[in-house]
């Protein structure tokens, strides 16, 4: 093509509706999957399908990974003070992360960094030493991220400090561990409470590996509403984390221990998976709930109803 052709193209593309010719019009649309196709749950999910442990929190972290497996999701998401107990009764986190593996599953995530980002460069750095540990161990099992709790709670939350200090946590992660450290937002912490708080910490971080971790029941508790989903890219989620929500108490009294199975509650499930899979997101959806009526259950039961009423829904979002 000469310079005359070139610029003649150009000319004929500039008269192109717009949404011909923006970079979002090459985004996967939600519509592009159904059930049948795609490599998890048999055709059934276009997302790998993960436990969080605190679902079943009573079971041994050995019981938990065999559930899961059991149950039939392809991963499982354990806490940090699992696996700091694992070692303290003697036990090889290489050997559990062979039975994981062994067992068909993989880790994306490991909860968590908590009071990760402090107010003051004296905590930050006595803070630090935790921290590290903590991916440690999540490194140890194979974990592709951890999660970053940005305590301690407080009001007079810098957003700058905070953008800094996570880039430090992601450079440490990133060079140290092989492990992705991912903002998550709770209800509980005023300073990053919302998906729009965690996003601008991951944002000014100005790192190309920054991400956040959303939990539809924090985006609903915490006021960040589900329309701001479909605003990011699905590289920047590392996890998501699923649940439902019932319908009373109300708003004002939720806590954690009111999770439900996805499905038995009133969030908008279906339009958010939706939103979600037009981000582009393909990782792991992570059933976690911490109602503690579900722990005097017999836990494979409540793994198995999880794993398929998770199902059921995402094969609703796109009958």
């Amino acid at each position: 093509m000469n310079r005359r052709q070139l610029l003649g193209a150009a000319a004929a593309g500039a008269a192109l509706p717009a949404c011909a010719t923006t970079p979002s019009s090459a985004a996967p649309a939600a519509a592009a999957w159904t059930p049948g196709q795609g490599p998890w749950q048999r055709g059934r999910s276009p997302w790998p399908l993960c436990l969080d442990t605190a679902t079943i929190r009573p079971a041994s972290l050995e019981d938990k990974v065999r559930i899961a497996a059991e149950a039939g999701f392809d991963a499982i998401e354990p806490w940090e003070g699992e696996l700091k107990e694992y070692e303290r009764s003697g036990k090889s986190l290489a050997d559990l992360r062979k039975r994981i593996e062994d067992a068909g599953l993989f880790v994306p995530s490991v909860i968590g960094l908590w009071d990760a980002i402090p107010a003051t460069q004296e905590q930050w750095e006595r803070n630090l030493v935790a921290s590290r540990d903590r991916m440690r161990m999540a490194s140890a099992i194979g974990s592709r991220n951890v999660q970053v709790i940005p305590g301690p709670a407080r009001e007079d939350f810098d957003l700058r400090w905070a953008a800094d200090r996570y880039r430090d946590l992601l450079e440490l992660g990133l060079g140290e561990f092989d492990l992705r450290p991912a903002m998550v937002f709770v209800e509980f912490l005023p300073g990053a409470k919302t998906m729009g708080r965690s996003s601008a910490i991951a944002l000014d971080a100005d790192h190309p590996r920054a991400a956040i971790i959303p939990d539809v029941f924090h985006m609903h508790i915490g006021g960040s509403g589900f329309h701001g989903l479909k605003h990011l890219r699905g590289d920047f989620i590392a996890i998501f984390q699923f649940n439902d929500a019932p319908a009373e108490p109300g708003l004002e009294d939720l806590e954690d221990k009111h999770r439900v199975f996805p499905g038995d509650g009133i969030l908008p499930l279906e339009e958010i998976l939706r939103d979600l899979h037009a981000t582009g997101f393909r990782d792991c959806v992570s059933l976690e709930l911490y109602n503690p009526t579900y722990w005097e259950r017999d836990l494979l039961g409540v793994a198995v109803e999880g794993h398929r009423k998770t199902l059921e829904v995402i094969e609703g979002a796109f009958a």
